[in-house]
């Protein structure tokens, strides 16, 4: 059994943490079940994707930028008709 520090936290029983793989630094989530609490190891981010396939997605993800800056309707910052600084000045009182 575990119990609550006067900070609210829980030490994971050492043959919980090695059934569920839990290590130092891991996060779990707590979720409310009706009277219960349910405590789950978060979802663990998916190491099968190698460098190869990162840099296709961020490869991708780039052109789709690209692609969305090409047809933006706006003007270039020194077309608008105002500066950063008017910004900053504009809602201070005089």
């Amino acid at each position: 059994m575990a119990k609550v520090t006067s900070k609210l936290q829980v030490t994971v029983p050492k043959a919980v943490a090695d059934h569920f793989g839990i290590r130092p630094g891991d996060e779990i989530e707590w979720l409310i079940a009706g009277d219960t609490i349910r405590v789950l190891p978060a979802r663990k981010r998916s190491a099968s994707r190698d460098a190869q396939e990162r840099l296709r997605l961020f490869d991708q993800a780039t052109a789709r930028q690209k692609k969305r800056n090409a047809t933006s309707r706006l003007k270039p910052a020194r077309e608008r008709g105002w500066t950063r600084q008017a910004l900053y000045e504009r809602g201070r009182p005089r």
